[in-house]
């Protein structure tokens, strides 16, 4: 079968969309978590921003593998999530929820239709990256639960916290406000994820 022709191209399309979108989604999670004054948490969501820009660039590339030629356009069909108001806390869950679905449904579908019409490449580019996919909901509800609970800067036992501006650690159990070093507002303290 000609991968131009294929299920598989059509995945692979909406698969590209889907992670352009989720790109730019956690880009306005990065930048309310910045408007908050919450660096290292936006530079948490910035690491996942640059891993969905990664995916949509290999699901392109596996696209323009297609064709020697230019593809002067692809109909893309996708149900594709407008969840997110601006809500800090409730974003996290739904980019959980979005990271989960993409792991556990989409992708797998995706990977089995491309296995079914013999493109094993594009498969196993559906599965690396479905397993990616489940660390960033991991990680994004880590940080989702502790901005909830209040215990994003606080302990219940001491912990060595570092800011990551100047370096200054102190084991206490509750981050400071500013650095007693360099003055830096508590959002640029390094975050502690399980």
């Amino acid at each position: 079968m000609e991968l131009r022709k294929s299920e598989t191209m059509k995945n692979l399309a909406a698969a590209y969309a889907g992670e352009c979108q989720a790109t730019v989604r956690y880009r306005f999670l990065a930048y309310a978590a910045r408007q908050q004054k919450l660096y290292k948490v936006a530079e948490a969501v910035d690491e996942i921003v640059k891993n969905e820009f990664h995916h949509a660039r290999m699901f392109y590339t596996a696209i323009q593998s297609a064709d020697k030629r230019t593809i002067e356009g692809l109909d893309v069909v996708g149900n594709y999530p407008f969840k997110e108001k601006w809500d800090l806390l409730k974003n996290f869950d739904f980019a959980v929820e979005n990271e989960l679905s993409e792991h556990r449904r989409i992708y797998p579908a995706f990977e089995a239709k491309a296995k079914e019409e013999g493109f094993d490449g594009v498969a196993l580019l559906f599965r690396q990256i479905s397993a990616v996919e489940n660390c960033h909901s991991k990680r994004l509800s880590a940080i989702g639960s502790l901005l909830k609970s209040g215990t994003l800067y606080k302990r219940d036992k001491p912990v060595k916290w570092k800011c990551g501006q100047c370096g200054h650690e102190e084991k206490l159990l509750e981050a400071w406000e500013t650095c007693p070093v360099c003055g830096s507002e508590r959002g640029y303290v390094e975050l502690e994820l399980k």
